[in-house]
């Protein structure tokens, strides 16, 4: 599994064939708390706990970026959905490094 700065995922999906996903695993309050506004990503809120039911949602010929809070979540996801099938990256450092490198104006928790 590839993992970027969140620095670098904005490039990593202008290369990609299919517009990629941005996938928030955090929970609604989090994602309520901060939130990342990709350019070149749609993006889609599934709490973790939620992704193994909700996997049908998730098309698998796009490329998948997992976002969470400092990137554990998203971590574990990634591999769940690498080991499904999925062309996906783990976003490190999460949120927190999304608000640090690439957009300032997202608060932290």
């Amino acid at each position: 599994m590839q993992h970027l700065p969140p620095s670098q995922v904005e490039t990593w999906a202008s290369t990609q064939e299919q517009r990629p996903v941005l996938l928030d695993v955090r929970e609604a309050w989090e994602l309520q708390q901060a939130s990342a506004k990709p350019g070149n990503l749609d993006l889609v809120h599934m709490p973790m706990h939620t992704v193994p039911a909700r996997l049908h949602e998730l098309d698998r010929t796009r490329p998948v970026a997992c976002l969470c809070h400092h990137g554990g979540r998203s971590m574990q996801v990634a591999g769940f959905l690498e080991h499904h099938g999925y062309n996906v990256i783990n976003v490190s450092g999460g949120i927190h490094a999304w608000a640090a490198q690439v957009d300032p104006s997202i608060p932290t928790y």
